[in-house]
């Protein structure tokens, strides 16, 4: 008798019906193969690969809209056993939904995650401007939770999400700007990560602190790095150091694997301005949506 094969576990923003799953689902689509885990937050996501509950996950990082995710960008930045080793890039719709029909006028609350909320900010000005407006953890969750109430509350989600959860579509497409995009990163444990292959297009993240962040043109020498290297940036952002006022993590992804000789040149001169270098990862970069 043949033995089993452990499918590989996948873990996501939960529950069933996220933005994240379906941007899990992709590597149902790659690999055949795999086991979905819906979790509670980002955090407990990239936790989850670090303790090794999960395989493998992945997390939204940025939106063409509301910009970073900033939880993953904290999280990402402390030790912990996880590298990023990949990248998808999103189209995202964001729909109104309630577990029956209602005209706009009578809806008292929307719920929905905080990216979702922002996206569509002007929407919800506009149209339900007397809703109270409450954030939960994710888009199907304020789903799941609208259905099952008796009050005429709605939630702005995904069209999976309402199929799901057995809810009726109010009104589609209500994010304020089209071409909504969501940039999310798959994490492996860093013994898993690989560099991608010569000639593929590739991308490292980096993040990088130190205490000379409050000298004249220190954030200039530590960018002309990468600069007089000829490795171009293609992101860059700062978060609170978390310490003291006035003192922040940058978060930079440049073109190329770390394994490109300008692209370790660089890094090793950002050592030389920085009290913390941290690699996040070295994968090979995604394609725009259409």
């Amino acid at each position: 008798m043949a033995a089993s094969r452990t499918l590989m576990r996948l873990g996501y923003l939960g529950p069933a019906g996220t933005f994240s799953e379906e941007a899990a689902r992709t590597a149902l689509d790659d690999s055949g193969d795999a086991e979905l885990v819906g979790i509670a937050t980002v955090r407990d996501t990239i936790l989850a690969v670090h303790d090794g509950s999960v395989d493998r996950a992945i997390v939204p990082i940025e939106n063409s809209v509301e910009g970073p995710i900033n939880v993953t960008l904290d999280t990402l930045a402390d030790d912990h056993d996880v590298a990023v080793v990949g990248e998808l890039v999103l189209a995202v719709s964001q729909h109104l939904i309630a577990g029956s029909a209602l005209p706009l006028r009578s809806i008292e609350r929307v719920l929905s995650h905080p990216q979702a909320i922002s996206q569509c900010a002007r929407f919800l000005r506009e149209r339900l401007p007397d809703a109270v407006i409450e954030p939960v953890s994710s888009t199907a969750e304020a789903a799941r939770i609208v259905v099952g109430r008796p009050e005429p509350w709605a939630a702005i989600g995904t069209l999976r999400a309402a199929d799901l959860y057995d809810a009726t579509v109010l009104e589609r497409d209500v994010e304020d700007e089209p071409g909504n995009a969501t940039r999310f990163v798959w994490l492996a444990r860093r013994a898993a990560a690989q560099i991608p292959a010569d000639g593929t297009p590739a991308k490292t993240s980096l993040a990088f602190w130190g205490s000379g962040d409050d000298s004249p043109g220190w954030l200039v020498r530590c960018l002309s790095e990468f600069a007089f290297r000829g490795v171009n940036l293609t992101k860059i952002e700062s978060r609170p150091l978390r310490m003291r006022l006035g003192h922040y993590r940058f978060f930079v992804d440049c073109e190329g694997s770390a394994h490109d000789p300008s692209v370790a040149e660089a890094v090793e001169g950002l050592r030389k301005h920085c009290e913390q270098v941290r690699i996040l990862g070295s994968y090979a970069a995604a394609a725009s949506p259409d």
